[in-house]
Order: C-alpha cells, then structure tokens, then sequence
C-alpha cells in the first residue's frame, strides 16, 4: 500500500513526508479546506512537540501532567473555526491551555500575534522550550488561570481554548473584539462535549456546536473546579 494512503503514519518517511500524509489523509479528506491553515499545518514540526513516534497520527497523544495533545484534525479544525475577519496576519490572538505548544505554533506559523496562558508552570516551562526550538519564540507564554482570559491583552481577534468547560467563561466573551472577534471552545460534560463556536459583533455574542469532541476539563474559577474532578 502507497505510504499516503496509510492510516498511521508509515515509519520509515521523513518528518516533511509524514506531515504531508497527515494534511493530505487526516485533514484534506475530512474538510479542512483553508489554504492557510493547510500550509501552516504543513509546516510546524509536531513531532518537535510530543515526544512519541505517533507523532503524525490520527490521535490525541498524552503530554506532561495528565495533559494531551489533540490529533492534527482537531487542532487544524480549530484553527479554521478561529479564522478572524481579516484574516491571520497581524491578528492578536488568545490561547487558554498551551499544554505541548503545538496550537501556539501553528497560530503563529500562520503570522498571528499569540499569549497563550497555562496554569501548570512546569507544562508552560516546557511549551515555551519546545517553541523556543521549533523557532517560534515570538509566542509569549503566560502562567494562570485561563478561564480569566488575559486581560492585559485583549481585546482578542480570536480565542481557542484548548480543555472543555460547562460553558463559555463569561471573561473569554468580554475579551473578544467587538469588531468579529471569534473564540473556539469545546462545551459540555466530561464524558463529551460539541467545539462550540462563539462570535461577537458589538455587544452581541452567537454561539454554535460545530463537532462533536473530548477534551481533558477546563480547570479554573470558570470551568472546573479541581476538586470536583476526583
């Protein structure tokens, strides 16, 4: 069988070869259609973000502190779901959860200005590492509470929050640009949840479940609260 029509990735091709088979089986074929996001998706080396050879795979990997890294489609989908208005180049943007990095970096390999904030310190110390060495160090990492948003830098073109919460936190709306602004998030229980997306024009927010997904909790005074997680 050709390696590109594989369902792992083939062990024996080379890191531009396994990415070009995950865009092309996991990406192109399921609906993924923005030329950006494909490219980018193309060109941030995801195996420099979890240390597994499943790297390039179908599937959610496990990170440090009981953490994940979503598969390629989600993170592309996403990505495209977020897309602002006028488009990527120059657009401030908010990740809630940095976990590996890996989202970060294609946000930033698509030109947005990016804060990504993280609650665990040593996953955030981590995150900032593996961008640092891919060569996106422009992100600014930040350690806190993302359920609380950002405040110092919003207003925000687009929000994705990378753990699923039992609603949209009211600070991510507020911090979205009135002007279109967009924020991704997966809603629901822990056993699933629908990628909710929210969009805001002037004081008017909208919101729509668009796939249904499995996040790990959104941790926070607006999502989880920890205890109630054991």
């Amino acid at each position: 069988m050709p390696w590109f029509r594989r369902r792992s990735t083939p062990r024996s091709v080379s890191p531009d070869e396994a990415r070009e088979w995950m865009v092309q089986t996991q990406l192109e074929n399921r609906g993924i259609r923005d030329p950006e996001v494909l490219a980018a998706m193309r060109g941030v080396p995801r195996h420099q973000f979890v240390d597994s050879e499943y790297a390039y795979d179908d599937r959610a990997l496990p990170i440090a502190g009981g953490q994940t890294i979503s598969q390629p489609f989600v993170v592309a989908l996403m990505t495209q779901l977020a897309r602002p208005p006028r488009g990527w180049r120059r657009a401030h943007v908010l990740e809630v959860g940095t976990g590996s990095g890996y989202q970060a970096a294609v946000l930033a390999e698509l030109g947005a200005s990016v804060v990504s904030v993280e609650r665990d310190p040593k996953l955030s110390a981590q995150a900032a590492e593996n961008l640092a060495s891919a060569g996106y160090d422009q992100v600014l990492t930040e350690i806190g509470d993302g359920t609380r948003g950002w405040p110092a830098g919003a207003p925000y073109d687009a929000i994705l929050v990378t753990a699923a919460g039992p609603s949209v936190p009211d600070p991510l709306r507020e911090q979205l640009s009135p002007d279109g602004g967009r924020l991704v998030i997966p809603i629901g229980e822990r056993e699933g949840q629908w990628l909710t997306l929210v969009e805001r024009t002037g004081d008017d927010w909208t919101q729509q479940p668009m796939e249904p997904v499995v996040f790990v909790p959104l941790v926070g005074a607006h999502g989880y609260e920890e205890r109630r997680l054991h």
